[in-house]
């Protein structure tokens, strides 16, 4: 069951910013997955000469790192102070 939420979505709301944040990134995890368990299921089922595959998997993976570390550990999500 997807999340719900009870108020109109709002990107200034710092609840809805880190709910989007970390639904995006779990799409992001989704995607990572799908499609390099899909490239790897094919280089390795049918032997062929895929020299990208690792450097594929590899960079994607870096950016899925940074993309978790600036969701869990760097984002603030404090309300923004009215001047």
């Amino acid at each position: 069951m997807p999340p719900r939420w009870s108020r109109p979505p709002d990107r200034n709301d710092p609840d809805f910013r880190r709910l989007d944040d970390r639904m995006t990134f779990a799409t992001h995890v989704a995607l990572f997955s799908a499609g390099n368990s899909g490239v790897w299921f094919f280089r390795l089922a049918q032997h062929p000469d895929w020299g990208w595959t690792a450097w594929m998997t590899g960079s994607w993976l870096a950016v899925l790192v940074a993309h978790g570390i600036y969701i869990f550990a760097i984002a603030d999500y404090s309300k923004p102070s009215k001047s």
